[in-house]
């Protein structure tokens, strides 16, 4: 069994010093070498040194010292070495110190007098203890209140010693006493202490009869009444309200503890309206005032826990809430704003959109470095909004338009989409959206938000004027033609074409991207400089964003471009009566995309031209050259149904994640249902009738009824020992986040006594014992239940193993049964999450472990196979069953899943079916820690067999 003990100082054992030194040391005169030789004693003791030729030698020459620090380590000491003996009798030369002990509670200087009823806090031998008594009590009414204080710790430890009622008789009534008249905050608050801790009901009566004061008291003692209330409310909830109205009137108190501490014990007593508004305006008011960011972002924890079971009456608190935009720190924001976002209603939509457009403007100074990432967060959060209530997207769309072009490509991005979403989900809006994205297209610089651009400019132009500005702002951002002119003097020095080359292109490189099914393709990229005149037409920021993206290498756009002019010159042959202007212009487009084509496969860029992108071009031309009914009905109405079902597959899925959200609760047939209308109200205040309401209402609904509480119990139990051991044991496993409780049943199966039963744990992983269970003696054929903590630090598979080990009085020798091993599972752990398509390519290509598990299941179908994977890993499916539908052979989805400790779990499932019907492909799992992607690997290689699992 190890000793606790309060002090833990790390000591390295490298070279001990020898006992003889300590002990020249501690003979001297010199205070400094004494402290110094304590100083390695202590640590010594601690390392499991014994030391037993120093203790007489500690008790002629440091006993006697006036030196405070001396003093100080002569109490660490004696705290650490053994007082009594293998039979547990005290040793005799302890008595040696009961008088030392008595002297310095009697001593003139108050430090001394202080730091020894400290350290008889952490005394457990009442033979010791017990000549102190008189000299204890008799500092309780010591002048100095850091005597005080202290005494009254040492009152309530020894009090709840197994003999401390017989040592101290009549202790609650002194203290009691010395409660009335004690001026000194600190030790008033001990004082309480010791009647809420050892004689509860003298707490109580000393609380409600100084109700009326309980404001004016200080900050600790004011903690010590929020603890008490709450104990005594957990055992006896029909005396809460008369404690609520003691709690309401400290929510007014200065301190910044109290008030927190208010809050959450109103809403844990409480859940009737005007407590929890109480409560919820109370974590508003710290959010503002408080500067420190970890309390800010505690609180918005506790306004989460709020919105998920009081969410109507926190939909009045949103705009409080949303002043901690306020916060420059980002963590608090993104908290703030997912708070909010489920708090919006048709009644406060109007203010939260107009709060998040004046912060969006605050953006655009440019003052904090990280505007751009504060200005994403804000886009995500509008056109969230918008699309809940589509009817204010008019105010923000054109605002957010302005944002096409910002450096940040994320940031424009995301714009980019809320567009492309909006424009089709409210037609109102297209004509002034195509007309301001027309306008501003020229500022977009990214190849990204160029391609959505062109996207939506090619589906959503419909009249004949915008088609045909559409064409034109096309034609403008490319420049002039040719993109290139051959060099005379090239054709005929080959050198002088390579240093052109040279010239032309500076950086280029090559990088896997990570397409959305979450497999890989090569991205080539090139950076341009000088160009020769001779080689290509100049390149400046008045030809064009198009020009430029195209003349680094980027055939993907160009592609992109080329769709985006087939489409519309498709579309101007239904809208426009002149054959001879369409005409006109499917030649003009014609020649754009044979330049690019040329380009493309000209040797003045460091790479050609991609295949994919060659056959998307020479497609084009096809179309063009020749355009078909069937073809032109794929082009114009085909793609723009494909994005319409993308948003409704969309919808569906935020709809079912919202239902999974939802609190199902549900109530048992014969549950007693108390009838508000019918109970006598006398005496009872509006809050606690409010509550009765609440609890009925709760009740009624079968909110107090945890949900299959028996039958996971049956599920979790784990059996330690053997039918046939003489001690059978079996334990209970509790995943609580942080916490592994294991509730361990033993069974004394003999007929003898079983002495010093000790249940010894140890661990395996990222797990902690926090503390080893104690010692016990088990009669015949009983049982005995015993907890055991311990803690976990990260997500992986751990495991727990340990023996139960006790003694007999027939057999002299320790009794050792070896118990099963307890694994503790990764998915107790990780729980389903939803994150956006973009966020999970992100996190894909950041993290740096990854596990590659082969497929290798009896399951043929790929559908079954990705539905067993879900169900056994507990992830969520982001790809949208839209998207998993059909018999082709092959299934690429991407699963996400979150761990208790924020731990991002990624998985991409590929597989194809083979010619025997047999599956193939990999399970490729990533995440920040190691410890998760293996524990996961493992799980997923147990589980996919299928039957087998």
């Amino acid at each position: 069994m190890e000793k606790t003990c309060s002090l833990l100082v790390h000591f390295d054992k490298g070279t001990p010093a020898l006992a003889n030194e300590i002990k020249e040391a501690l003979e001297g005169h010199d205070d400094v070498a004494k402290v110094d030789a304590m100083k390695k004693a202590v640590m010594l003791l601690l390392n499991g040194e014994t030391l037993p030729q120093l203790f007489i030698t500690i008790v002629r020459y440091v006993l006697p010292s006036e030196d405070h620090t001396v003093q100080k380590l002569l109490l660490l000491y004696l705290e650490i070495i053994d007082k009594t003996d293998s039979k547990g009798k005290i040793l005799p030369e302890m008595i040696l110190i009961c008088q030392n002990l008595r002297n310095n509670l009697q001593h003139p200087n108050e430090y001394i007098r202080g730091v020894t009823l400290r350290f008889l806090c952490r005394l457990n031998e009442a033979e010791i203890i017990e000549p102190l008594i008189p000299s204890i009590l008799a500092n309780l009414e010591h002048r100095h209140p850091y005597i005080r204080r202290n005494a009254v710790l040492a009152v309530m430890a020894i009090y709840k010693l197994p003999q401390g009622e017989q040592l101290l008789v009549d202790a609650p009534e002194m203290i009691e006493k010395l409660l009335t008249t004690e001026a000194d905050p600190s030790a008033k608050r001990n004082a309480f202490l010791m009647l809420f801790t050892c004689a509860q009901e003298r707490a109580v009566n000393y609380l409600l009869t100084h109700v009326d004061r309980v404001s004016e008291w200080g900050e600790l003692l004011q903690m010590v009444v929020l603890e008490l209330i709450r104990k005594v409310c957990r055992a006896n909830k029909g005396e809460k309200g008369k404690y609520i109205k003691i709690i309401i009137s400290l929510l007014s108190v200065p301190s910044a503890a109290v008030i927190y501490e208010c809050a959450g014990t109103l809403v844990s007593l409480s859940s009737a309206p005007t407590a929890i508004k109480a409560a919820a305006n109370t974590y508003c008011q710290l959010l503002l005032s408080q500067s420190d960011n970890n309390v800010k972002l505690i609180v918005l924890d506790r306004l989460n826990e709020l919105k998920v079971s009081h969410k109507e009456i926190m939909v009045d608190m949103i705009m409080d809430i949303l002043r901690a935009l306020s916060s420059p720190n980002h963590d608090i924001r993104r908290k703030t704003l997912d708070i909010v976002l489920d708090l919006i209603t048709p009644r406060n939509i109007n203010e939260v959109v107009l709060t998040l457009k004046k912060e969006v403007v605050k953006t655009q100074s440019g003052e904090l470095e990280k505007d751009g990432e504060y200005r994403q967060m804000l886009i995500q959060a509008i056109h969230s909004c918008a699309i809940k209530f589509p009817e204010v997207a008019s105010t923000v769309v054109h605002l957010l338009m302005d944002f096409l072009g910002d450096s940040n490509v994320a940031s424009a991005m995301d714009v980019a989409v809320f567009v492309r979403e909006i424009i089709e989900t409210n037609p109102k809006l297209r004509v002034s959206i195509i007309t301001r994205l027309l306008d501003t297209f020229y500022q977009i610089r990214s190849a990204r938000v160029c391609s959505c651009a062109l996207w939506i400019i090619s589906e959503y132009c419909l009249s004949l004027s915008e088609v045909e500005s559409g064409i034109s702002t096309i034609k403008q951002c490319l420049g002039d033609l040719p993109f290139y002119m051959a060099s005379e003097e090239g054709d005929a020095n080959d050198s002088s074409k390579k240093s052109q080359q040279v010239n032309s292109i500076t950086v280029s490189s090559k990088r896997p991207a990570i397409l959305a099914d979450g497999t890989y393709a090569t991205q080539s990229a090139a950076s341009e400089t000088a160009f020769s005149p001779l080689t290509v037409v100049s390149t400046t920021l008045t030809s064009g964003n198009l020009r430029s993206l195209l003349l680094t290498g980027d055939f993907f756009l160009g592609a992109v471009v080329a769709c985006t002019l087939t489409k519309l010159v498709l579309r101007l042959a239904e809208v426009q009566p002149s054959k001879s202007e369409v005409n006109k212009a499917t030649t003009q487009v014609l020649l754009i995309i044979v330049s690019m084509l040329q380009l493309g496969q000209s040797s003045f860029l460091p790479h050609p031209i991609d295949n994919d992108s060659n056959d998307r071009i020479v497609l084009c031309i096809r179309l063009l050259c020749n355009p078909g009914e069937e073809l032109k009905k794929i082009w114009l109405q085909s793609c723009r149904e494909s994005f319409v079902q993308m948003l409704a597959d969309k919808q569906l899925r935020e709809t079912e994640e919202l239902k999974a959200k939802a609190q199902v609760s549900h109530a048992q047939p014969d549950d007693l249902i108390d009838f508000y209308h019918l109970k006598s109200r006398k005496g009872m205040s509006q809050l606690e009738l409010e509550d009765e309401v609440q609890d009925d209402l709760k009740r009624a609904t079968g909110e107090f009824t945890k949900e299959g509480d028996d039958a996971n119990k049956l599920n979790r139990i784990l059996q330690l020992t053997g039918f046939s051991d003489p001690v059978y044991a079996e334990a209970y496993v509790t995943v609580n986040h942080y916490d592994i409780v294991l509730d361990v049943t033993v069974i004394n199966r003999t007929k003898e006594t079983l002495q010093n039963l000790c249940l010894e744990l140890a661990t395996m992983g990222d797990l902690k014992l926090v503390e080893r269970p104690q010692n016990y003696t088990l009669a015949p054929e009983s049982s005995k239940q015993i907890k055991a903590n311990i803690k976990v630090s990260s997500t992986e598979t751990g495991v727990i193993f340990g023996n139960i080990v006790y003694e007999t009085s027939n057999v002299l020798e320790r009794t050792v049964i070896v118990l099963n091993d307890i694994h503790i599972d990764i998915m107790d752990y990780i729980s389903p999450a939803v994150c956006s398509d973009a966020a999970f390519r992100t996190m894909w290509a950041e993290f740096e472990w990854e596990n590659k598990v082969a497929v290798n299941t009896v399951i043929q179908d790929e559908k079954e196979f990705l539905d067993h994977i879900i169900k056994s890993t507990n992830m969520k499916c982001l790809t949208a069953p839209s998207a998993l539908e059909g018999d082709c052979g092959f299934l690429a989805a991407n699963l996400y899943a979150k761990s208790v400790f924020g731990e991002d779990a990624l998985v991409n499932l590929s597989t194809e079916k083979q010619g025997d019907g047999k599956l193939s492909g990999y399970i490729r799992i990533r995440s920040k820690t190691q410890g998760i992607a293996l524990s996961l690997g493992d799980k997923i290689t147990l589980k996919q067999k299928g039957g087998a699992a």
